[in-house]
């Protein structure tokens, strides 16, 4: 097949471009050109946000398949859309997890009952646009530049699902993981225990707290079988890992890789240190269930999770993240923390 992906350089795309090659298709990556397409990937260096301007670019690579990985708007899958109706069989879009109402629940921008998990593509999406406000679109944009002012990507699944000419596939990612994860999920965990430090502190809402995660190369995985696989047009997909573990329990994961012999300490929100507390309603989980493209598909993880956390703990160690991450370390903070905490137990 002739594949085109759509932002396919970054951290998910360079793997479901290796993934896709695996399996012999012909490749096209669209992105900005910053770094270089892998080599045996044809190239098309452009603007995700002026999309129409390299259409004809675009339509002369002749894709079977679109996977646009960095959609970001409404009026971007009309714009993909508008440009591919006629000239390629199916298009598939990366959306979140972000478009269930449970996640606005937490967020505090959703009123009502906690939902029920776990989340399944039939739950009920967010009532209210633009999850995120103005300042955190911007602090979103400086990590994942592809993303735009009205970001949302339930205006985009509505419209990529319900064109009556060019079937869809949309799959909603998880918290995705892995070398070269931008958000370095793993790193605070990863570097107190590298900086030898004897306790490990949670607030005991963050630590029960369970949201979906996911491999960067087994979503890649699931992004290739999606695309390659006529049975999932129309089709709206999870993709996660099952079980969904709480954070405390990813923690000791983590450590046990490690071999650290530490110690994590649960404290309530109020002794817990400021710089360790999230905002939002914990009580309001974000599990969820790919049952559906394992069933439907018979997706699978290749990687193990054992592996996918040794792998992710050696990129960390070898990446640390920019200076902005070390907001999160305040070491004197959280020893006396500590100490309080065994001063009361005793």
């Amino acid at each position: 097949m002739r594949i085109l992906l759509i932002g396919g350089n970054g951290f998910i795309g360079r793997f479901a471009v290796a993934a896709l090659r695996q399996q012999g298709h012909t490749l096209a990556v669209f992105h900005r050109g910053t770094t270089a397409a892998p080599a045996g990937v044809d190239e098309i260096r452009g603007d995700r946000n002026r999309l129409k301007a390299s259409a004809q670019e675009l339509k002369r690579f002749a894709p079977d398949i679109v996977i646009d990985l960095v959609i970001s708007s409404g009026p971007q899958a009309e714009e993909l859309m508008n440009i591919f109706r006629g000239a390629t069989r199916r298009v598939v879009m990366l959306s979140s997890i972000d478009v269930y109402r449970a996640v606005g629940v937490s967020q505090g921008t959703e009123s009502g009952p906690l939902q029920e998990v776990p989340l399944t593509e039939e739950s009920d999406l967010r009532r209210s646009l633009h999850p995120y406000p103005p300042e955190g679109v911007q602090l979103m944009r400086k990590i994942f530049p592809w993303v735009t002012d009205d970001y949302d990507k339930i205006p985009a699944e509505r419209t990529v699902m319900n064109d009556s000419e060019l079937p869809g596939t949309v799959l909603r990612l998880p918290m995705v993981y892995g070398p070269g994860d931008r958000l370095h999920r793993f790193y605070p965990v990863v570097k107190r225990i590298a900086d030898g430090r004897r306790h490990i502190i949670f607030p005991e809402t963050l630590a029960a707290w369970r949201s979906p995660r996911g491999y960067v190369e087994n979503v890649a995985a699931a992004i290739a079988l999606a695309a390659t696989d006529d049975r999932a047009g129309r089709r709206i997909y999870n993709v996660c890992e099952e079980p969904s573990f709480s954070e405390l329990e990813w923690a000791r994961k983590i450590a046990s890789e490690m071999r650290w012999e530490g110690e994590f300490v649960v404290l309530p929100v109020e002794r817990t240190p400021r710089h360790l507390l999230r905002p939002g309603n914990a009580a309001q989980h974000w599990t969820a269930s790919s049952a559906r493209i394992r069933h439907e598909l018979g997706y699978e993880e290749l990687v193990t999770m054992e592996e996918a956390i040794r792998q992710t703990i050696r990129w960390e160690r070898e990446n640390p993240p920019a200076v902005p991450f070390l907001a999160q370390f305040d070491y004197a903070a959280e020893d006396a923390a500590v100490a309080g905490h065994h001063r009361s137990a005793s």
